[in-house]
């Protein structure tokens, strides 16, 4: 990876969204990249920002603190993708400027109590699991009504949409369901009176799927290999 690849790939990835959007009849600029950077030094998140990029995501609380403290001359938004323990969500509530993957009541009241107390005001997703895979995090649909019921009465948070993590599959049609009936669940809360503006966001679509997603209603997309290249970690075929 270097400085030039790096920014040549987010102009590539900026280019498919742009036509992705077009596609489905939407404006390009409604549609925010995170680039996601787990794994990647600041040096990665350096050359990104270097080519124009401002919103960086991590899955792990500890390695995006890390990055934070590394990068804090530069002007950023940094965004929890991962699953998110209770008992981090002190660490978590004044750091990010969005958390993606609020999934319990119980999350979501720690989390709005820590940012209270931080003076700090997240924005905050709520992650819906609609496949019921035992593998992943999120709540079930009805679950998630709860949650997202819970967010609106929140002090300090501010809900702003709902997140997807799919079944995986290298076939991005495979997955394009899933990003429908994510949106359908949206539109179906706001027509059962939750505010428009709070679920104005959907998270999903990651560098395998995200034209799919966007031609779908995806407005945050995040992704990582397409820009920073192949992890060598395992499990690479969940990877952003």
């Amino acid at each position: 990876m270097t400085v030039d690849s790096v920014a040549d790939n987010l102009h590539a990835v900026r280019s498919r969204i742009d036509a992705a959007a077009r596609r489905a009849g939407r404006d390009p600029s409604t549609i925010q990249l995170i680039a996601v950077s787990k794994t990647f030094g600041a040096d990665a998140v350096r050359a990104a920002y270097a080519a124009g990029q401002r919103d960086f995501g991590e899955n792990k609380v500890q390695e995006a603190l890390q990055k934070i403290a590394e990068t804090s001359d530069m002007d950023m938004r940094w965004h929890l993708i991962g699953h998110l323990q209770s008992n981090k969500a002190k660490k978590a509530a004044g750091r990010f400027a969005c958390i993606h993957s609020v999934d319990s009541p119980d999350l979501l009241d720690r989390l709005d109590q820590a940012a209270l107390e931080q003076g700090a005001a997240p924005e905050v997703l709520i992650q819906v699991d609609l496949a019921g895979e035992s593998t992943k995090f999120g709540a079930a649909a009805d679950a998630a009504r709860a949650v997202v019921d819970r967010a609106l009465g929140a002090t300090a948070v501010r809900l702003a949409g709902l997140m997807l993590l799919p079944p995986w599959n290298e076939d991005q049609e495979q997955t394009r369901p899933w990003f429908v009936r994510l949106r359908e669940l949206r539109t179906r809360w706001i027509d059962d009176g939750v505010p428009a503006a709070s679920l104005r966001h959907l998270s999903m679509g990651m560098s395998h799927d995200f034209e799919a997603a966007i031609e779908e209603g995806a407005t945050l997309v995040r992704v990582g290999t397409a820009i920073f290249g192949t992890r060598t970690v395992k499990a690479q075929s969940q990877e952003p």
